[in-house]
């Protein structure tokens, strides 16, 4: 089963609000927060394009996009429209530091989590906290730095917390992460998430620059491949652009 991926940048999403829908232009107009409004344009631009490629829509006009809308579930997990009927896709988002990724398939019954951290410092706090004691061990024999196997195995449990559609709302020691054995394909390399009551999620993991990408999903799937050739996120530069306008002004749908 192929799941196909896509990462953009803030400055990759087009000025003005065109390319939203009326029900996401008006969404991203009440947000007073430059940190929020940030994250949701990138994410939903990253996104729409991911979903357009997915099911062969050409984005040469932006109205294109416009008529793409990623909704919310009433667990909260995203779900992708065209012209206000189901894509037809699976789908999962995530944004980091300026910087968004979407990962789609077409599969019946498959649900995706993706997530994107990266690679910074983590207390001995944080792992005593939000690991489990196998995860703390593996930490402290990994072969990389604290700051890379820590921020991958979060990174891990946010992408499986995302197929179980509960996000942080669970305990993230309710589920655990394994690195497995395997080969790497194409930077990618597997791993296996358990929640406490039973079962798998199968996932990858890449490292890409200053970034960890982890993806897991219901079922298993092969590693993911890019939705275009080059990944841009190897030579990404991590920003947060919204610190230069925290509090955003109030505006009207449509404005620039």
């Amino acid at each position: 089963m192929e799941v196909a991926w896509l990462a953009r940048g803030l400055d990759d999403v087009p000025e003005g609000d065109g390319w939203l829908s009326p029900r996401e232009a008006a969404r991203l107009a009440a947000m007073r927060y430059g940190k929020r409004a940030s994250e949701f344009r990138v994410a939903r631009f990253t996104s729409k394009v991911a979903i357009a490629r997915a099911v062969g829509i050409e984005t040469a006009d932006l109205a294109d996009l416009a008529g793409i809308e990623v909704v919310r579930r009433p667990t909260g997990a995203p779900t992708a429209l065209i012209a206000g009927a189901p894509a037809g896709v699976a789908m999962s988002s995530t944004d980091r530091a300026d910087w968004a990724v979407t990962v789609v398939a077409s599969a019946p019954g498959l649900e995706l989590g993706c997530d994107l951290e990266l690679v910074e410092p983590r207390s001995p706090g944080f792992v005593r906290d939000y690991l489990t004691a196998p995860e703390q061990a593996l930490v402290a024999a990994a072969p990389w730095p604290v700051e890379v196997t820590a921020n991958l195995l979060w990174s891990a449990k946010e992408s499986a917390l995302k197929v179980l559609q509960t996000g942080l709302r669970r305990d993230t020691r309710s589920v655990e992460v394994t690195l497995d054995d395997g080969e790497v394909v194409a930077g990618w390399a597997p791993l296996t998430v358990r929640p406490v009551e039973g079962g798998a999620f199968p996932g990858w993991w890449r490292r890409s620059g200053s970034f960890l990408l982890t993806v897991a999903a219901n079922q298993a799937t092969a590693p993911p491949v890019g939705l275009e050739q080059a990944d841009a996120l190897a030579g990404a530069a991590p920003s947060h652009r919204w610190l230069q306008q925290p509090l955003r002004p109030a505006r009207s749908p449509g404005s620039t």
